[in-house]
């Protein structure tokens, strides 16, 4: 019998292109630069509406619109490219990372919709599959209904999801909040973006990617609703801007400066050792670093590593909550610093 010309579905597979090889950036680390985007967005012209609790002006992390009294809709969207090969891992990355946005709104999440922007001929269908079975996933497991999407064919792969969700205004959750003396609790370790950046030079070890995986994967559900148990004034979620650029955002419109202690921000394993060698820097570190010059201060016994930790772009990051400080305990993380009296989105750290 001829042998069959035809390739095996696990050979063809892995003769096509990794998916982080296609991508000019990674996850949240491809966000447009903040100073450039937020110029761009002031100048729209929106008209105002008494039913939009939380709009575009306070950079916060969802929209937020009154239905009637005692319920609001939240909505959010969030799509990047791949930051790692495995596409069931990619799709729950993002799934993960758009969910977030609601928890950060203290919201319940309702729908979720499908953005998808693949190659399909270059790729195939099995690996655009095992992407949006990774966010379905992770989707169900928020107790969400995935309800559609849109697809587009482009040479560079993307994908997201646009979300939905319901909160009791009384009980919402927003960066504006903010008290003098609250504690700042962050619900995550920071490092994700250098260790994926590190891994994509062939760098560090898999264990690193695997637990960074862990932690961007993992839905910020269970912190959402401590904060919200514990009263907290306000909330954001740590994604492509750094802890710095989000807490600047929390700072600004809470109308107060925060002081962080940098040897209290805690970091996965791995990012130390990408941001002292260099192979966890990336163009989005950068530019976060470059933009909080203008609003962030160190001492100068701030390890140069930790500096870059703190502007490390964040995919699917944890919640950055500030907390009265006596109720600082009741929300799982690290207390990293504190809200004070000072100009208006200035941050100290120590």
């Amino acid at each position: 019998m001829p042998r069959s010309s035809v390739m095996p579905a696990s050979e063809e597979r892995d003769s096509r292109p990794a998916l982080t090889s296609l991508a000019a950036g990674a996850g949240c680390g491809c966000k447009l630069p903040p100073a450039q985007l937020l110029s761009v967005v002031s100048q729209l012209a929106i008209e105002p509406d008494e039913r939009l609790l939380v709009g575009t002006s306070s950079n916060d992390d969802a929209a937020v619109f009154l239905l009637r009294d005692g319920m609001a809709l939240v909505q959010s969207v969030d799509f990047f490219t791949p930051l790692v090969d495995d596409p069931y891992d990619f799709g729950r990355i993002a799934a993960a990372n758009a969910l977030s946005d609601l928890y950060a709104m203290g919201a319940t999440p309702l729908t979720a919709l499908n953005l998808v922007a693949f190659p399909l001929e270059l790729l195939g269908e099995e690996m655009l599959a095992d992407v949006l079975r990774g966010g379905a996933e992770v989707v169900a497991e928020a107790g969400a209904v995935l309800v559609g999407g849109h697809s587009i064919d482009a040479r560079e792969p993307k994908y997201g999801l646009a979300v939905s969700g319901l909160v009791d205004p009384s009980r919402m959750l927003t960066n504006a909040g903010g008290r003098p003396g609250d504690a700042l609790v962050l619900t995550k370790p920071l490092g994700a973006g250098a260790v994926v950046a590190a891994r994509r030079r062939g760098a560090g070890r898999r264990e690193w990617l695997a637990q960074a995986v862990a932690a961007m994967v993992t839905l910020n559900r269970d912190a959402a609703r401590a904060a919200v148990e514990a009263g907290a004034h306000a909330t954001t979620d740590v994604t492509g801007y750094g802890l710095l650029g989000h807490l600047h955002h929390l700072c600004r419109e809470s109308g107060l400066a925060a002081e962080i202690s940098a040897a209290s921000v805690p970091a996965l394993e791995g990012a130390r050792e990408a941001l002292c060698d260099g192979t966890g820097e990336s163009g989005g570190a950068r530019r976060n670093a470059e933009w909080a010059q203008g609003f962030a201060t160190f001492a100068d016994d701030v390890a140069r590593w930790r500096r870059r930790l703190l502007a490390d772009p964040v995919t699917s990051g944890g919640l950055l909550v500030a907390v009265a400080r006596e109720r600082a305990e009741h929300v799982p993380g690290a207390v990293i610093g504190c809200l004070r009296e000072g100009p208006a989105g200035t941050i100290a750290v120590r």
